[in-house]
């Protein structure tokens, strides 16, 4: 590991000055991620700042918003009572990440900055475009089984390894973050980029910004929510695929609204948008449930080795909205 200067912050203010002072500077909070790439090498900051000592460790609730801390830890999230009746989605993704001793630790902020599991961009020797710019992808003509084949783009196929992150995308989440302007909202379309040619952006933070909360707006739609992981082991493994689900019903029964949205597969937690223009308004039945899970994936992009992701991912959609769909009737 490098040697590096710690410094510690006791406000949202001077974690800014601090990341506007010191360029590559990193944050750190429950440190679950930062650490494992700095002793890798793959990260090498000269300062990382300390962010632990900030308000904003805690979960809001107001009649028309959840707004929780980007300093509250996962387990504590997992497991509140107003998230578990919500938002069931989250509630389950967040248990089904890593292990209990690390969602003890990790922050709902770090979550969404998560870096990739790719073998590639980790190992800091083979070419990485994500990790060293222009270098190339090893991953393409490597091992690439757990690799991504929605939103990737011949500089990278590294796959968005967050749970929390899917659910938050099927719960329409917003990103509050804070910026010299004062507090934007973003959207997690427009807070994560697709890799494109330039990988080594993963989101659209400007330096200096610092994430202070996630948004959500309580809503029926929400409440009726589940999320599926499928996966090599039962505990502490990433996503083979991943589906989270929410469904709201009209009163003659047909789909009223849905969301979805998919992880394991992507380069970005990935709302399947095509999925829900097939479910909205129309009858909970299995074929209906197929042709949304066949139009998410009518743009997958596989090699050899991912290839099976796309029937897999099929079924865990088909699987997700059954079960939803069977609860309320």
């Amino acid at each position: 590991m490098q040697p590096f200067t710690y410094q510690r912050v006791d406000s949202v203010a001077a974690a800014r000055t601090a990341l506007l002072e010191h360029p590559g500077a990193r944050v750190i909070a429950g440190g679950t991620t930062l650490l494992d790439l700095m002793k890798a090498g793959v990260e090498r900051p000269a300062l990382v700042i300390d962010i632990n000592a900030l308000p904003l460790g805690t979960i809001e609730v107001t009649p028309d918003c959840v707004r929780i801390g980007a300093l509250a830890r996962n387990a504590d999230v997992a497991d509140d009572a107003t998230i578990v009746r919500e938002f069931p989605v989250l509630a389950q993704a967040l248990a089904a990440g890593a292990s209990g001793q690390l969602r003890n630790m990790a922050t709902i902020g770090g979550n969404l900055l998560q870096r990739t599991r790719c073998t590639y961009f980790r190992d800091n020797v083979s070419r990485c475009n994500k990790r060293a710019p222009g270098s190339g992808c090893d991953a393409r003509e490597g091992i690439h089984r757990m690799h991504a084949v929605l939103g990737t783009s011949e500089a990278c196929i590294a796959t968005h390894a967050s749970d929390m992150c899917v659910a938050l995308a099927a719960l329409n989440a917003r990103i509050v973050v804070m910026r010299a302007g004062g507090e934007a909202r973003l959207t997690m379309d427009e807070f994560y980029r697709l890799p494109e040619d330039a990988p080594e952006h993963e989101t659209t933070l400007e330096r200096g910004d610092v994430i202070v909360a996630v948004e959500l707006e309580p809503a029926p739609l929400y409440r009726r929510s589940q999320y599926l992981k499928l996966r090599d082991r039962a505990s502490y493994e990433f996503a083979l695929v991943a589906a989270g689900a929410c469904l709201d019903f009209a009163d003659d029964g047909t789909i009223a609204r849905s969301s979805v949205a998919l992880g394991g597969v992507a380069t970005v937690p990935w709302r399947a948008r095509d999925a829900e223009q097939v479910l909205d308004g129309a009858a909970p039945t299995h074929e209906v449930f197929r042709q949304a899970a066949d139009a998410a994936f009518a743009d997958a992009r596989t090699l050899p080795q991912n290839a099976f992701k796309v029937e897999l991912a099929k079924r865990a959609i088909v699987r997700v909205l059954s079960t939803l769909a069977e609860g309320a009737a």
